[in-house]
């Protein structure tokens, strides 16, 4: 744990990606292979889960520590972060572990997951009397399920490429499913990830999927990439990046974020692939008739486990396929862009079934047809357009040294909207209001309120976000721990990919990926838009 605490501030205490990559190669160099296994699994995204609810770590902290709540609330409100909080708090200790990050992983936090509060209470007293307060920083986001840090997988990926000599590309593609949560981190399974190089051709085993091919966003116009003939368009579907991997008489289905989702969607589960089988396509909810359901009808499905009789009927899952990147136990993905395809319309034409479709291909002989039939993207509740070239082979995430996947997506929605709570950032920005609120105005002229919408987080520089956070500390209404309700003096053009109704809301409406286009410091705050303007833009989409 000492060792996997001191590499977790060295990256949140830099921006440097040449010092994270030195810091991370040298802990995997000297790491035991069962601590490096689970060092790979938090950093490349791996999510713990939660084993102690944050109202008893608390109750305990407060306790351990001989503080009355108000002052451990006045220390919170002041650092912002429950972790670190505690971590300070906490009285030196008075001993020293020497146990690894597995050993902590496995053998002390995973058991208090689910125990009574007594045993809990006990155990966290006797690990915080030998951890030093970054050790206990991170044992207690561990514990929280709150583990972030400020690197990226590509960064863990070249870390360990770099270390056991081996290609990049091929780092990925081993690494594929090793976030998974299902499966638990193992030295053997850490040595494998840094063995010699396999044979050329060599593709997945068992259940594991291949790297996710990644498009660039077209920011120019089309034209400009050439002959249209050269490319092959599509629909961008606003659903689930998937892979269904048929192997060893068994099917898995993953995520583009490595979550394994076989039992979320069992009619997917059940198509009739052939075994040494991989299809790339996107999860959407299919009615009838030729437009897919919203991505909130979607999101019914990701967030159940449990799938009634009922709902399975009312939210059918379809695969719409669009790359083959193995067949027969071949790796596919060198070959171009038009074979896998060839290869992918026989598949689907010998195994029709109704829980999964081909993407259809766009037809146009000119640029300015191809843009015509575009615009018709909401119409069709698509995002826009996919370009492929024909050659192309199948990448490794967002490259275009063998060739390019471009997404060519209509403009986003946008209202101008007001900010009315803002909330503390992660890692370098965590003493920054970073992460805001904003609402639009509902009700008739005098009565009117403003009510939140949309959060979001993105879309501002280092300079602006400066500017921000010091308008909010200037004009703070209430503190609620990390989260200040502000005086509305500030508003912001906010752009997002899809509406939809949402009883969970105050608004009665969701967007999809919100993110701040620009601060719009030419308008009072009388002039933002209003919850009618959302309704209308819901009309629209539905239209």
């Amino acid at each position: 744990m000492r060792e996997f605490a001191a590499l977790y501030a060295e990256l949140d205490e830099t921006t440097s990606t040449s010092r994270k990559l030195e810091a991370l190669i040298a802990y995997f160099r000297s790491a035991p292979p069962e601590n490096a296994a689970w060092a790979v699994y938090f950093l490349a995204g791996g999510k713990p889960r939660q084993a102690v609810p944050l109202k008893l770590l608390r109750q305990y902290a407060t306790e351990y520590a001989g503080l009355d709540e108000w002052l451990f609330d006045e220390c919170y409100h002041a650092v912002g972060d429950l972790a670190e909080t505690i971590a300070h708090i906490l009285p030196a200790p008075r001993q020293r572990s020497d146990a690894g990050l597995a050993e902590w992983v496995e053998g002390r936090i995973a058991p208090l997951r689910g125990a009574p509060p007594g045993v809990i209470r006990e155990a966290l007293f006797r690990y915080w009397d030998e951890l030093e307060t970054r050790e206990r920083f991170l044992l207690l986001k561990l514990i929280g399920g709150g583990f972030r840090v400020g690197v990226s997988r590509l960064l863990v990926t070249r870390a360990l490429s770099t270390l056991a000599n081996l290609d990049n590309k091929l780092m990925a593609q081993r690494l594929m499913g090793w976030t998974d949560g299902s499966v638990k981190p193992t030295a053997q399974g850490f040595q494998n990830l840094l063995s010699a190089a396999p044979q050329e051709g060599a593709g997945q085993t068992g259940g594991q999927p291949y790297p996710f091919f990644l498009a660039h966003p077209l920011q120019t116009a089309p034209a400009t990439l050439g002959d249209l003939h050269q490319w092959q368009a599509e629909w961008k579907y606003d659903g689930m990046r998937a892979q269904l991997v048929r192997r060893g008489g068994q099917s898995w289905l993953w995520s583009r974020g490595e979550d394994l989702i076989t039992d979320r969607f069992p009619e997917l589960a059940a198509l009739p692939l052939p075994d040494g089988t991989v299809v790339d396509g996107e999860i959407l909810v299919w009615r009838e008739g030729d437009v897919p359901a919203s991505f909130a009808d979607l999101q019914k499905r990701i967030g159940r486990k449990t799938l009634s009789t009922r709902l399975l009927a009312e939210l059918p899952a379809m695969l719409v396929a669009y790359d083959l990147l193995e067949q027969n136990g071949r790796d596919l993905r060198r070959l171009p862009q038009a074979e896998r395809r060839a290869r992918l319309e026989t598949l689907l034409r010998e195994r029709p079934a109704a829980h999964w479709r081909l993407s259809p291909l766009i037809r146009a002989e000119s640029w300015e047809e191809l843009a015509r039939i575009r615009a018709e993207s909401r119409a069709r509740g698509v995002e826009g357009m996919m370009l492929k070239a024909i050659d192309a082979q199948y990448g490794v995430g967002r490259v275009k040294d063998v060739g390019t996947w471009w997404k060519w997506k209509i403009d986003p929605y946008s209202v101008d909207a007001v900010l009315i709570y803002a909330q503390t950032g992660h890692g370098r920005r965590a003493s920054l209001y970073t992460d805001y609120t904003f609402a639009v105005w509902d009700g008739k002229d005098g009565e009117r309120k403003l009510v939140p919408f949309a959060k979001a987080y993105s879309g501002l520089s280092d300079a602006e976000i400066a500017q921000v956070d010091k308008a909010i500390r200037s004009t703070t209404i209430e503190k609620f721990g990390p989260v200040r309700s502000v005086r509305p003096t500030m508003v912001f053009e906010i752009g997002f990919e899809g509406i939809a109704l949402s009883p969970r809301h105050k608004s009665g409406i969701a967007v999809r990926f919100p993110r701040i286009l620009r601060r719009r410091e030419d308008k009072a705050i009388e002039d933002a838009d209003t919850l009618g303007v959302l309704q209308g833009l819901l009309a629209q989409g539905a239209a």
